[in-house]
C-alpha cells in the first residue's frame, strides 16, 4: 500500500485552495482550477497592489492504482515554450550542484528524470516520520542523506544565497521504499518578513521501477512542482530579492 503519513492526501501539499473543477466535453478531460495566496507580508501586498492568483489548470484523473488522483497542467501551456534547453546523461555525486545554461531564472517549464541505480542505499524510514511536512523541514536541501536529496534549485541566485529547493529523499520502509518529495522555501528569499513555511508530502512510487520525473513550471513567484508524473504537487509562493530584478 501507499505511505499516506498523518496528512493524508490532497490535491496539493502546498498553497492552494478553493479548488474546483469542470469537464470539458470537447476534449474528454476534467480540469482542476485553483487559488494560490501570497505568502509575502500583508504591507508588501498593499504595496504590490494585488493579492492572489489563479493555478494553471489541471488535466486530473484517476490513477489505474484506483488508490488516488493524478494531476497534470493542461497541454495548451505547452504552447509557451520557448528557447528549448536539454541536458542529457549527467551523473550527480553526492553534494554537486550542475547548472543548466540557457535558463532564465523568473520563466521556465523543467521536466526532469533521475534514475536511481542503488535503492539498498536508501536510509531507515523511523516509524515516528510520519509527518512528510515536518520531515522535509528536518531534513531540508542541506541536509545530505544516503539517497537524496536530488532535484532542482529553482529561483536561484548567484552563489545561491536565494534557492527554492523542490527535490526527492528515498527512504527504506517497511517492506518497500518510501520517495519523500519536499519543496524548500527556507532559503528563498533574503526578505525575512515572507512566509518560507517548507512544504513534503510521500510518494507512492512502484519498486520495481528505478526512475522518478519532475516537473516544475517557475513563474516569478510562483513555483508549481508534480512529482511521480503528477502523483504529488506542491505550489510555493516565493519572492527573491536577487534571483529576480
Amino acid at each position: 500500500g501507499s505511505v499516506e503519513g498523518d496528512s493524508g492526501l490532497r490535491y496539493d501539499y502546498g498553497k492552494y485552495y478553493a479548488s474546483k473543477t469542470f469537464f470539458d466535453d470537447f476534449k474528454n478531460r476534467r480540469i482542476l482550477t485553483g487559488w494560490i495566496n501570497e505568502s509575502s507580508s500583508v504591507a508588501d501586498d498593499i504595496k504590490k497592489g494585488w493579492s492572489g492568483v489563479h493555478a494553471i489548470p489541471r488535466k486530473i484523473w484517476l490513477a489505474r492504482s484506483g488508490k488516488q488522483l493524478v494531476q497534470w497542467p493542461v497541454v495548451e501551456i505547452e504552447k509557451l515554450r520557448a528557447n528549448h534547453v536539454s541536458l542529457a546523461n549527467k551523473l550527480l555525486e553526492g553534494g554537486s550542484v550542475i547548472e543548466v545554461p540557457g535558463v532564465t531564472a523568473a520563466q521556465a517549464d523543467v521536466e526532469v528524470s533521475f534514475e536511481i541505480k542503488d535503492f539498498e542505499k536508501a536510509e531507515v524510514l523511523e516509524p515516528s516520520w510520519t509527518n512528510p511536512q515536518l520531515l522535509c523541514s528536518r531534513k531540508g536541501a542541506s541536509v545530505k542523506g544516503s539517497l537524496g536529496p536530488f532535484g532542482l534549485l529553482v529561483l536561484a541566485s548567484e552563489g545561491l544565497k536565494e534557492r527554492t529547493a523542490v527535490f526527492f529523499r528515498i527512504f527504506k520502509g517497511h517492506k518497500k521504499y518510501v520517495v519523500l518529495m519536499c519543496s524548500d522555501q527556507s532559503r528563498s528569499s533574503l526578505n525575512q518578513d515572507n512566509d518560507m513555511t517548507t512544504y513534503g508530502a510521500f510518494l507512492d512510487v512502484d519498486n520495481r521501477q528505478h526512475k522518478l520525473s519532475l516537473r516544475s513550471l517557475i513563474d516569478h513567484s510562483i513555483v508549481e512542482s508534480f512529482g511521480g508524473g503528477g502523483k504529488v504537487c506542491i505550489t510555493s509562493r516565493v519572492y527573491p530579492t536577487l534571483a529576480i530584478n
